[in-house]
C-alpha cells in the first residue's frame, strides 16, 4: 500500500482519463486514412513491404512519407489481424504515453516548487496535453503524427535529463530519438533540435569544452538513427524494391528535398506530384496551399481550423512565454525553470512560426506537434505563478493567464460557432468568479483557496474541454481530418477549405456544391458534375459490393490496379486483397511504367484494371489508363467500370 500515494493515484487517474477519451468508440472511423491502413495491411503480410512502407504486398510503391509510423501499425496489424482497432489503437497508446512523458517532464522542471504545486503544475500539463482537441483528433486517427509528437516530447524529456545531469548519455538517446522522428516525418521531426541543442549550451553544468563534445555526439546519434534508412534505401538495388512514393527519381534523398520536405516550406516541390507543387489543385490553391491553410501569417495558427484545433490555451502559453523571458532578464527565475523555458519556449516559436509562414501545403492537423509545448508552458507556468500567488506579481500573473486562457475560449467558441452562446455564458460566469476567488484569496488557506483554484481550472479550460470531447466522439476519415464540425464550419477541411469566407463559414445560398477531390484536374470540356457521377468518385468503390466480391475471388498476385491510392485503399482494405496504385499517393509517381505493367499482364499477375472514369490525381489519363482502354472491353461491375486483363 505504500506505493499508492496520492501523486501516483493521480498520476494513474489522468492516464486513465487520457486512454478512456482516446479509446472511447475508436472504431467509429472505420480505417480511418486509408492511404496509411492499407499501408499497415501490406504490412502484415510482407516482411518487405512492412520495411519500406509499400502500399500493396507486391511491393510497387511506397507511401510518400517514411515508414516508421507504419512500422507500428503493420505489426500491430500482423499481430492482432486487420481491424479498426489494430489499426487505430497503436495512436492511441502513443497519445497516453505522450500525456505521460509531459507530467514527467514538467514535474521534473518545477522540482524547486512545493512538492504539491509542482505535482499540480505537472498533472495540468498532463491535462492540457490530453484536452487540446488537435491531440484528440489525432491521438485517435493514423496519421503519422501522432508518433512524431511522440518522440518529440520523449526528445524533450531525455534533454531536460541531460541537461540537468550533463549527460551525453541522455543527449545521444535525444539524439537518436529525434532521428526516428525524422524517419517519421522527416524534416518536421528536427525543428525541435536547435532548441534543444541552445539549451544544453546554456543549462549542462560542465565545461563549454565537454558541451560541444556531447552535442557533437547527439549530431552523431541523430544521422545513425536517421541516415540507417536512407543508406538502405540507396543501397538496395531500385529494382528489386518499390518506388518511393512522392519522388521524381524513386529515391528517399529526392523526397527529403522535394516535395515532402523543403517543398512544404518553401511552396514549390519541384516536380510533377499532383499534390506537391499545386499542379491540377482545385480552387485555385496552387502551390501555396492556400486552400488548405490560408494565406501565411501570425494569424494563421488563430484562424479557421487552424484555431479550432490548436489556438484555445496558445494565448496563454504565450503569455506565460512573455513572462517567463522577463523573470529571466531580472534573475528571478531558477534554473531549471529557465531550462523548461528554454527547450518548450523555443519548440513553440520555431514550430509555430513555421507552420504560419510555410507557403506549401499545410494541413491543420500538423498543429498537433505544438500540443507539447503549450501544455508544459501553460502547466509550468500556472504553477509558478501559484506558487507566488501571496505577491502582487504573482496574483497578476494569475489573473492574466485566466483572463487569456478563458477570454480566448470564448472569442474561439463565438468564432468557430461552437455551442453558442451557452459555452460562452457559462465560460465568461466562470472567469468572472475565478478572478474574484484568485484576488480575494490571495493569502489565505483552505477551502476558500481550493475554490479560487478549482474555479480558475474550470474558466481556463471548459471551452477547450468541450470542444476536444465533441472531436472525440466525430467519426474522421479521409488524409485531412478536423475536428468536429461547427455551425461556421465550411464543407472542406472544416472551415480552411476553397470557397470559405472568414472563420470558414460555408458560402451562403441553398444547393449544394460540387467539389473535386483534391488534385485532380479535369480534361478540356470536362466538367465537375461528370467527374464526380457515381462510379467515377475516387472511393466509390468500396460501396460496390460487386466489384469488392469480384477482387476477392482473384488468385493473381494483383487483384487489380487502379490509378491513385485513394481508390486503391478502399479496394485493398475491403477485398483483402492486394491492388496497385498506379502513380501513387498523387497519382502522377512513375510507377509502374508503361512496359512494367505490360509485362505483369503479360505474365498473369493482374486480374482486373478498375477505371476511374478517366480522371486521377494529378490530371487527365494515364498512360497505363490509355492503354487498358485501347486494347481490353469494359464492363459494368456495379457503378464501376472494370477491364479484365487475364484470360
Amino acid at each position: 500500500m505504500k506505493y499508492l500515494t496520492p501523486r501516483r493515484c493521480a498520476v494513474t487517474a489522468l492516464l486513465a482519463a487520457t486512454a478512456l477519451l482516446y479509446c472511447w468508440n475508436l472504431s467509429i472511423s472505420g480505417y480511418g486514412n486509408e492511404f496509411y491502413a492499407a499501408a499497415a495491411q501490406a504490412g502484415g503480410l510482407s516482411w518487405k513491404a512492412w520495411l519500406f512502407g509499400s502500399l500493396d504486398p507486391g511491393n510497387v510503391i511506397t507511401v510518400d512519407k517514411p515508414p516508421t509510423a507504419l512500422w507500428v501499425t503493420g505489426l500491430f496489424v500482423r499481430v492482432f489481424g486487420l481491424s479498426s482497432w489494430s489499426i487505430l489503437l497503436p495512436q492511441a497508446l502513443m497519445g497516453v504515453g505522450t500525456v505521460g512523458l509531459v507530467y514527467l517532464t514538467t514535474r521534473r522542471l518545477l522540482g524547486s516548487l512545493e512538492n504539491r504545486i509542482a505535482t499540480g503544475g505537472a498533472l495540468l500539463a498532463g491535462a492540457v496535453c490530453a484536452l487540446t482537441p488537435a491531440a484528440v483528433l489525432i491521438f485517435r486517427f493514423n496519421n503519422p503524427d501522432a508518433l512524431l509528437v511522440l518522440l518529440m516530447t520523449a526528445a524533450a524529456y531525455c534533454t531536460v535529463r541531460a541537461c540537468q545531469a550533463a549527460s551525453w548519455r541522455w543527449l545521444m538517446a535525444c539524439g537518436a530519438l529525434l532521428g526516428f522522428a525524422f524517419l517519421t516525418k522527416m524534416l518536421q521531426g528536427l525543428l525541435v533540435l536547435p532548441g534543444f541543442g541552445l539549451a544544453y549550451l546554456l543549462f549542462a553544468q560542465t565545461s563549454w569544452l565537454r558541451r560541444a563534445r556531447d552535442l557533437a555526439l547527439g549530431v552523431v546519434a541523430v544521422v545513425v538513427s536517421a541516415g540507417w534508412y536512407v543508406l538502405l534505401t540507396v543501397l538496395w538495388p531500385a529494382s528489386s524494391r518499390p518506388y518511393i512514393g512522392g519522388s521524381k527519381d524513386g529515391t528517399f534523398m529526392d523526397l527529403v528535398l522535394g516535395y515532402n520536405g523543403l517543398a512544404r516550406i518553401f511552396g514549390s516541390s519541384g516536380g510533377d506530384s499532383g499534390f506537391g507543387g499545386g499542379k491540377g489543385m482545385p480552387g485555385g490553391m496552387g502551390a501555396t496551399g492556400t486552400g488548405f491553410g490560408g494565406s501565411p501569417s501570425l494569424a494563421r495558427l488563430f484562424s479557421n481550423e487552424f484555431g479550432n484545433e490548436i489556438s484555445w490555451l496558445l494565448p496563454t502559453a504565450l503569455l506565460v512565454l512573455v513572462i517567463g523571458l522577463v523573470l529571466v532578464v531580472r534573475r528571478r527565475l531558477e534554473r531549471d525553470l529557465a531550462l523548461g523555458l528554454t527547450v518548450f519556449g523555443t519548440w513553440l516559436v520555431i514550430t509555430g512560426l513555421t507552420f504560419s509562414f510555410m507557403s506549401g501545403i499545410v494541413h491543420p492537423y500538423y498543429t498537433v506537434a505544438l500540443v507539447p509545448a503549450i501544455a508544459v508552458l501553460v502547466g509550468g507556468g500556472a504553477a509558478v505563478a501559484w506558487s507566488r500567488r501571496s505577491t502582487v506579481p504573482g496574483t497578476l500573473a494569475l489573473v492574466s493567464l485566466v483572463l487569456a486562457a478563458g477570454g480566448w475560449g470564448i472569442v474561439r467558441a463565438w468564432r468557430a460557432g461552437y455551442a453558442w452562446p451557452v459555452l460562452g455564458i457559462v465560460a465568461g460566469v466562470l472567469m468572472v468568479a475565478a478572478i474574484g476567488a484568485l484576488v480575494v484569496t490571495r493569502r489565505g488557506a483552505g477551502r476558500a483557496v481550493a475554490a479560487a483554484l478549482v474555479l480558475a481550472l474550470l474558466s481556463g479550460g471548459v471551452a477547450t474541454v468541450a470542444f476536444s470531447v465533441s472531436t472525440a466522439g466525430t467519426a474522421h476519415s479521409g488524409g485531412v481530418p478536423t475536428a468536429v464540425k461547427t455551425a461556421k464550419s465550411g464543407d472542406m477541411f472544416g472551415g480552411g477549405g476553397p470557397g470559405a469566407g472568414r472563420e470558414g463559414k460555408a458560402p451562403s445560398g441553398g444547393g449544394t456544391k460540387v467539389e473535386l477531390p483534391a488534385g485532380v484536374e479535369l480534361p478540356e470540356g470536362v466538367s465537375a458534375d461528370e467527374a464526380l457521377e457515381p462510379g467515377n468518385r475516387p472511393g466509390d468503390e468500396k460501396s460496390n459490393t460487386e466489384l469488392i466480391a469480384l477482387l476477392k475471388s482473384t488468385t493473381t498476385q494483383w487483384a487489380a490496379a487502379v490509378n491513385g491510392a485513394q481508390s486503391q485503399g478502399s479496394l485493398q482494405l475491403n477485398s483483402g486483397r492486394p491492388v496497385i496504385a498506379i502513380g501513387g499517393f498523387s497519382g502522377s509517381d512513375p510507377a509502374p511504367t508503361l512496359a512494367q505493367f505490360q509485362q505483369w499482364v503479360k505474365d498473369g499477375k493482374i486480374s482486373y484494371y478498375v477505371s476511374s472514369g478517366g480522371f486521377r490525381p494529378g490530371g487527365g489519363k494515364s498512360e497505363i489508363q490509355s492503354w487498358v482502354e485501347k486494347n481490353f472491353t469494359a464492363t459494368k461491375v456495379g457503378s464501376s467500370t472494370v477491364y479484365k486483363l487475364v484470360g
